[in-house]
């Protein structure tokens, strides 16, 4: 069965999947005037702008959501993983990846909540919805809902709780089944309570655990910042095979960058699209920026403060694909979070390793929340107009088991299954907003018209010649505006 699980994750992760996502990011780069640079400063002030109600989340609680999501294990295993098996080169490709693929998140973020729909009081919205109105293929929609349940409620979320247990029994000698039972409890009693309490649980701990975690790794820079021109110099040099140590793995520095980058950033995956859609605001675009700027916290702010914490102590290891190390520091170790708890503890040495279990705790759990909101949203979508009770509550139970599961299994077989997911996923949506490119660059267009008049945009389909927007029109014929 492992062997069958790692043949799936060749075919899924082949160097087809890599053009696709780092072609998709230029082009929405090139036709959006690259926003991502241009509209950076539009992106911080819409993060703190508009106003919840009762179908739908603020933009931060949105944001939040989907930081939940985006910042999770990949800030802390993910890159250590990437080091270990692409060398320090891989840092690079995560930059770019997440730098283009801003642009892809603007792009699917607005999307979804163009397409949103009112279901059960709530707004819903996602990559299911905007496939079947936009592109009018059923049967594609379909088939990413189903994709997206099993990936988040089945194959995601043993890759969180996998590194939260595996740090937290290097910091506290505490059994994996202990720490998978605590985290369940813990997990059920905020998916039980519904979408708003992911959200406020979400903007309460995310800015919580992200401003901690780069606290720390602001100091540890500050420490070591003689250091900074060597290292970038040392991951630009293995980035374009400059760097002889890692002359080896220039290839792996390339996949295992775009890899890790998007696994941490989830741009163009299709996971951000459903936070998006459940925000309040008054042009889809507002979202779309939002969103953009998310990758940018995710993968240019936390995965670059542990990278820079790694290499700076020199705690990290480098598989040779033909056997053994180009670099062995910490003997004994392979991947995962020791790297980060070993390159803390050099300077803290009493705190290092419970601090970065403490953050993965936090960074983890609510990526599991997430991914939770995600496959309930796309359940949601499957029942239609007929919501029932059974599939929500089974759904819920599916996601426990596969949390306490992931905390037992081997971390190979863990992030395996969850590349799995993250691939399918990859595929299936950046083909979908290729396609279906054309209303959210149209809607970029009107809102940056509308800006340049002195105004604050709203939306309005008909301008835009958008079909299949029917909640946002029930909007505007009752003239309540989004606020």
């Amino acid at each position: 069965m492992e062997e069958l699980i790692f043949a799936v994750n060749d075919v899924v992760w082949s160097n087809a999947l890599i053009v696709l996502c780092l072609g998709a990011g230029l082009y929405f780069s090139i036709r959006t005037r690259f926003l991502q640079v241009t509209y950076f400063r539009e992106m911080v002030k819409l993060l703190f702008g508009g106003k919840s109600s009762d179908k739908g989340v603020t933009s931060f609680q949105a944001f939040a959501i989907a930081i939940s999501g985006r910042v999770g294990t990949g800030n802390i295993a993910g890159v250590a993983t990437a080091i270990a098996m692409g060398g320090p080169g891989a840092i690079f490709w995560m930059w770019v990846i997440a730098i283009l693929g801003a642009a892809s998140a603007f792009v699917e973020a607005t999307l979804g909540q163009i397409f949103k729909e009112i279901k059960d009081g709530q707004y819903r919205g996602g990559p299911a919805f905007y496939i079947e109105k936009g592109l009018g293929m059923k049967w594609y929609a379909v088939l990413f809902a189903f994709a997206t349940i099993l990936s988040t409620a089945f194959f995601l979320p043993g890759v969180q709780s996998n590194s939260i247990a595996l740090s937290v029994e290097n910091a506290f000698q505490l059994p994996a089944w202990i720490t998978g039972a605590i985290i369940c409890v813990f997990l059920g009693l905020v998916i039980f309570g519904g979408v708003r309490r992911i959200g406020k649980v979400a903007e309460i701990l995310v800015p919580f655990m992200a401003a901690a975690y780069i606290l720390m790794a602001v100091v540890i820079i500050g420490l070591n910042i003689t250091e900074v021109p060597g290292v970038v110099r040392l991951i630009l040099g293995s980035a374009f095979n400059l760097e002889p140590a890692f002359a080896g793995v220039f290839g792996m520095a390339l996949s295992w960058g775009i890899k890790r980058g998007i696994y941490s950033n989830e741009a163009g995956q299709g996971t951000a699209p459903h936070a998006a859609a459940a925000a309040e605001v008054s042009h889809p675009a507002k979202q779309g920026l939002v969103q953009a700027f998310s990758v940018y916290v995710d993968t240019l702010f936390i995965c670059t403060a542990t990278a820079f914490m790694i290499l700076f102590t020199q705690q990290y290891n480098v598989i040779n694909p033909e056997g053994g190390y180009l670099a062995e520091n910490l003997p004994g170790v392979s991947y995962g979070p020791e790297f980060t708890q070993n390159a803390i503890s050099v300077h803290f040495p009493r705190m290092g390793a419970g601090f970065v279990a403490i953050s993965l705790v936090f960074f983890a759990f609510t990526t599991i929340m997430a991914y939770y909101y995600i496959a309930e949203t796309n359940l949601s979508y499957l029942q239609n107009d007929k919501i029932r009770k059974w599939p929500i509550f089974a759904l819920r139970v599916l996601i426990l088991v596969a949390t306490f599961y992931g905390t037992i299994r081997t971390a190979e077989l863990a992030w395996t299954l969850g590349d799995i997911g993250v691939g399918i996923m990859a595929w299936l949506n950046i083909i979908a907003i290729l396609l279906l490119r054309k209303p959210a660059l149209d809607a970029l267009k009107d809102y940056k018209a509308q800006k340049e008049k002195g105004l604050d945009p709203s939306f309005n389909s008909d301008t835009l010649d958008v079909a299949h927007t029917e909640d946002w029109d029930k909007i505007d014929d009752a003239e309540t505006p989004l606020k």
